[in-house]
């Protein structure tokens, strides 16, 4: 749940689209397994192609984002060759993951590709403050950097099981993950103690 965010805030810029890798191909998931395998931390998060019906199942997740200090990599799932890339990055028990609202995630990563997530934080929990409501994005971005994190709600809505992703989806599924990681290092400059 986000606490209202200062309008006058400066917006967060985020990431540009020339650090943001679309993993399609073999190639692909061998640089980003070098690449994430090698990071300390990663930031996480998945998209899933919204559900409008009432008792309609999700078939999420479609993509899945992971991101360094420096770059963003996004896995469309289906047909992904890269499942053993994101199997081994997100089960190894080295690399810590950190995400927004993670507890729907894990499970359909679980439910649907069988992958049990190996050391990760939810900074939604860990950012709270003594027991109150979990912190969102645009509220850890306001306090940690005194900007303001834009989230398109028509973006967030879209098909993210399209095979081809449109430039404004692949930023803002790039920014959820790297956001991320940037607010844990934020935090953790603040003298958090990092998790176990």
């Amino acid at each position: 749940m986000n606490a209202s965010v200062d309008p006058e805030l400066p917006a967060y810029a985020g990431i540009q689209l020339a650090d943001v890798r679309l993993v399609q191909s073999a190639a692909d998931a061998d640089a980003a397994l070098a690449a994430l395998m090698t990071a300390d931390v990663l930031g996480f998060d998945t998209e899933s192609k919204p559900t409008f019906a009432k008792g309609e199942v999700s078939t999420g997740p479609h993509l899945i984002q992971l991101a360094t200090d420096d770059k963003a990599y996004l896995f469309p799932v289906d047909g992904s060759p890269a499942l053993g890339v994101l199997r081994a990055v997100l089960e190894s028990p080295q690399v810590l993951k950190v995400g927004f609202g993670l507890g729907d995630d894990l499970r359909r990563l679980q439910g649907k590709l069988g992958i049990g997530c190996a050391r990760v934080l939810d900074l939604a929990i860990a950012l709270r403050e003594e027991k109150r409501a979990e912190v969102g994005a645009k509220t850890a971005v306001a306090r940690f950097f005194g900007q303001r994190l834009q989230k398109s709600k028509r973006t967030s809505t879209t098909n993210w099981a399209n095979p081809r992703l449109t430039e404004r989806q692949m930023l803002y599924a790039a920014n959820d993950a790297q956001v991320a990681l940037r607010v844990y290092r934020a935090w953790r400059q603040d003298g958090a103690s990092p998790p176990d």
